[in-house]
């Protein structure tokens, strides 16, 4: 089902944007974990709209329950089901649009797929369905971080024409991220990002921008070739986040620029275990983490739906000109940064899981 996601520790999402409530169910996150409501809230609370000025002026406050798969606040190894309720709906806002595919939106091809789509907001290609992401996402790092020490931290690394200093991703934190609102580390850079986003939404027009995303502590050996590497995977989940078009791994296209002697990662000893000097790979050689820090960038684009007037046709093939209603954000890289982080650990988390099955086969 193309709802569902992973292998061991897999998810299935539900929901459209304007339908009463969203969520997910995890099927396989392990017994005996401690698990409540504020462990998945806060991360919830980083993807939720309204958040700031940089945002959709749609207000939701995105509040998670656990319907299933706990008891006294304790995993039971039942499937888990997470719910939040749409409570800001406003459906009326799109009836005038009902018959016009919006420019690059999805309503054209859900409805040449189904033959039907949701008549307000984008129904299952909206953000809004993100929410099932990010609230599995964040069980999934509190298991990575308890039980592995395991980091995931995204930020924004580039909006429209501003390109961000470059960070060390073994050394960037949550709390350097979430020091503004943009979630952009390079101060220098920031208030230019800032007001360059703000003039596009009162023009009623968007940006696209990149999130940067570091993972740390990897144990060695994750991954599944040959068609399951580990970064074909990641980039199979960031490319699943609404308005991607674009992954990159470790150098990415700049490494097409370089030589393989200066390209190569040379082994060393690091800490009782072998490392690479440098990590051009991005922590992932022929498909298996290394031990080294994954990085990567995801791009996004322009956020699709704008309230200028566009030229197109109606499903009739009828000229018209289309002036889009609803709140929408001007860029979404600063909201995406909790997603990007969630899809991670998905990935990462079923990866650890299908590796430690393989060593517990060896020991029957």
């Amino acid at each position: 089902m193309s709802s569902n996601f992973g292998t061991l520790f897999k998810i299935a999402t539900f929901g459209e944007s304007h339908c009463k409530a969203v969520g997910v169910v995890i099927d396989g996150c392990p017994p005996g974990i401690q698990l409540g409501e504020d462990d998945i809230q806060p991360q919830l609370d980083r993807r939720r709209p309204g958040q700031s000025k940089l945002t959709t002026d749609r207000s939701e406050k995105d509040r998670v329950t656990i319907l299933s798969g706990t008891e006294n606040g304790i995993t039971l190894g039942s499937p888990i089901a997470l719910m939040v309720n749409n409570l800001d709906q406003r459906p009326g806002d799109y009836g005038d649009m009902s018959s016009i595919p919006r420019p690059s939106h999805a309503d054209f091809t859900y409805m040449a797929k189904y033959g039907i789509k949701a008549s307000s907001g984008g129904g299952r290609s909206s953000a809004r369905e993100t929410i099932g992401t990010v609230a599995s996402g964040a069980v999934a790092m509190k298991i990575l971080k308890e039980q592995y020490n395991l980091e995931i931290i995204s930020w924004v690394s580039g909006v429209g024409p501003f390109a961000a200093s470059p960070v060390d991703p073994e050394t960037i934190s949550r709390e350097v991220v979430d020091q503004n609102d943009l979630r952009c580390p390079d101060l220098k850079q920031l208030e230019e990002m800032r007001q360059y986003i703000m003039s596009l939404k009162e023009e009623g027009d968007s940006t696209g921008g990149i999130v940067s995303c570091a993972i740390r502590n990897v144990p060695a050996g994750i991954g599944e070739p040959v068609y399951e590497k580990l970064e074909a995977k990641l980039a199979q989940a960031m490319l699943a986040i609404p308005a991607t078009k674009g992954f990159e791994i470790g150098s990415g296209f700049a490494g097409t620029k370089l030589r393989g002697s200066t390209h190569n990662d040379p082994f060393t000893q690091k800490a009782g275990r072998l490392g690479t000097v440098t990590n051009n790979s991005g922590g992932i050689q022929g498909g298996i983490a290394n031990g080294e820090t994954i990085h990567f960038r995801v791009a996004f684009k322009p956020p699709a739906t704008i309230s200028l007037p566009q030229d197109t046709v109606n499903y009739d093939g009828e000229s018209v000109t289309l002036k889009a209603k609803g709140r929408h954000d001007p860029c979404v890289v600063p909201r995406a940064v909790p997603i990007v982080e969630s899809m991670a650990a998905l990935v990462i988390i079923d990866m650890i899981l299908r590796q430690e099955a393989r060593k517990a086969l060896k020991t029957l």
